[in-house]
């Protein structure tokens, strides 16, 4: 999971986007959200742990807040908030599926709802202008009111359409089958899935993204409340510690095999590697999509406690880094250009042909590079007493197709002796909502 095809997404476009107006969003919140946010059904707020009594604790805890409050991601923008903004330290990503006997009309309210409620969490506000405690004390408020006093932490929200969102089983719900772009299908399986259905798929996602972890799953909570009666929870997923990066300014981060993971990501900065592997061009068929991008997310289990019984020079081997500073087996620094011709002292290749490092090198996979944007997780333990830990993967890419093949190029990685894809799902990501509208709308236009 270092290198290109393990990594993160870089600091994206916020500018307004001089798009053609589409079908303006309402100023609020439609009846169906207020509904949803009165009656309420959603995820329970993590309590954060507060701290240190210490001055000098004091003072770094207000040093960082200030700093964390001037990260505000403005929701509107050529490209959806999340993918190449500065990875966050935290992510609560949710799948939903739409209710039955629900129309053309109740998704699109859907959608305009979410980029309101979005469009104001991402900036530190309640989900409405009388949020919290501003309403009426005789009826629930319209927020959850946990993250009330808390900056806006970097917060990003951003939203997907799923294959079944387009036809399934019940065929054409919405009228937009047509506009259901070629290559948005199921992922195909792949060597090593063992997929619970129940922690894969849907109609839409939100990836929320955010320096605190309880600002990014309030923001979860809410629109799971906005959407109720429209669309329901599927499955989520919380994540902590990001894993990769997407700005030369950020540190590279390790994943819970302990190595550093996501040097050879995607930069924010780099625009030409962004447009021909990351952004849906306008010459991409659906029009619609022009400015989006495909995301496909992997709940890959880690078996960390057999990992911890191997040689460290076998974990290194197994990677193709050493596991200190991060620098290719053939020598260097962690960011010197790996050297695949290089040999060990015994006259082997000094980064094994079977190393992670060398199968996810766009060197061997036709120059495909994606924006990897994951994170770790912990759910607790399993039923045999063992960490129920590893990656939720995350990435970014112009077509389906690049993921396909670099994940079949993984089929002979030795990592994959330690590893399990529990969870799997491809969603189209729409291009950013201009001010005013929505994300989606070119979709109904």
């Amino acid at each position: 999971m270092t290198g290109t095809a393990a990594g993160h997404g870089p600091a994206e476009e916020t500018a307004p986007a001089a798009a053609e107006a589409v079908s303006p969003a309402p100023a609020g919140v439609s009846r169906r959200g207020l509904l949803g946010l009165a009656l309420g059904a959603g995820a329970a707020g993590l309590a954060i742990g507060a701290g240190a009594g210490a001055a000098t604790a004091a003072a770094i805890g207000r040093a960082q807040q200030a700093e964390t409050a001037a990260s505000a991601y403005d929701f509107f923008g050529t490209h959806q908030a999340g993918i190449t903004t500065p990875v966050q330290d935290h992510l609560h990503f949710a799948s939903f599926d739409m209710m039955a006997r629900t129309d053309r009309d109740d998704l699109m309210s859907l959608l305009q709802d979410w980029s309101y409620a979005a469009s104001r969490m991402t900036q530190g506000l309640d989900v409405s202008a009388t949020g919290a405690v501003g309403g009426s004390p005789e009826a629930p408020p319209d927020d959850t009111g946990e993250a009330q006093g808390l900056a806006a932490s970097g917060l990003t929200i951003t939203f997907g359409f799923g294959p079944t969102l387009f036809e399934n089983d019940e065929g054409d719900r919405y009228g937009i089958a047509t506009q259901r772009p070629a290559q948005l299908q199921k992922l195909p399986a792949f060597l090593g899935d063992d997929l619970d259905p129940e922690h894969s798929g849907g109609d839409l996602c939100i990836q929320a993204c955010a320096d605190d972890p309880q600002v990014a799953v309030h923001a979860i909570r809410n629109l799971s409340r906005i959407a109720f009666g429209r669309a329901r929870l599927r499955w989520s997923q919380l994540g902590f510690g990001r894993t990769s990066r997407t700005t030369a300014s950020q540190s590279t981060p390790r994943n819970l095999f302990g190595f550093k993971d996501g040097t050879a990501n995607i930069l924010a900065t780099d625009d030409a590697a962004l447009d021909e592997n990351v952004w849906v061009a306008a010459s991409d068929d659906p029009a619609w999509m022009a400015g989006g991008s495909y995301l496909v997310a992997r709940k890959i289990a880690m078996l960390i406690e057999t990992w911890d019984r191997v040689r460290l020079t076998e974990q290194e081997a197994i990677i193709g880094r050493d596991k200190g500073p991060g620098a290719p087996l053939s020598g260097g620094d962690e960011f010197t250009e790996p050297d695949f011709d290089a040999k060990a002292k015994d006259g082997t290749p000094a980064i094994p042909v079977m190393s992670h490092v060398r199968l996810a090198h766009p060197d061997f996979n036709d120059g495909i590079q994606i924006l990897r944007r994951g994170y770790n997780f912990v759910d607790g333990n399993n039923e045999l007493g063992r960490l129920d830990a590893g990656l939720f993967f995350l990435s970014y890419q112009r077509a389906p197709e690049q993921f396909v093949t670099l994940q079949r190029s993984l089929s002979t990685d030795a990592m994959n002796e330690y590893l399990r894809h529990v969870g799997s799902g491809i969603w189209a990501i729409p291009a950013g909502a201009a001010q005013g509208s929505y994300v989606g709308a070119a979709l109904f236009s």
